[in-house]
């Protein structure tokens, strides 16, 4: 199990979609590590314990990020917070 970063939406320049997310991985710095990521599952647990589920959709640039696209939408605190990728 590997843990990462919940850095941003996916988004526009006027536009936001509010179900898919970019992560940096933690073991991954470069294209090649992040797309072996593709397909896995995430789990982000809120701070009152629920968990909401998502998975990895693909590779967004060339520094180990990823895109996720989860259930339903995270809430906006979940920025800057740790998710688990199975």
């Amino acid at each position: 199990m590997t843990s990462g970063k919940v850095i941003q939406f996916r988004r526009g320049r006027k536009t936001i979609t509010e179900k898919h997310f970019l992560i940096k991985v933690e073991d991954s710095d470069n294209r090649e590590k992040a797309e072996k990521f593709i397909g896995k599952e995430v789990v982000w647990k809120s701070p009152a314990g629920k968990e909401i589920r998502g998975k990895i959709s693909g590779v967004h640039g060339n520094k180990g990020v990823v895109r996720a696209i989860f259930e339903k939408g995270l809430p906006g605190q979940a920025i800057a917070t740790k998710v688990e990728i199975k």
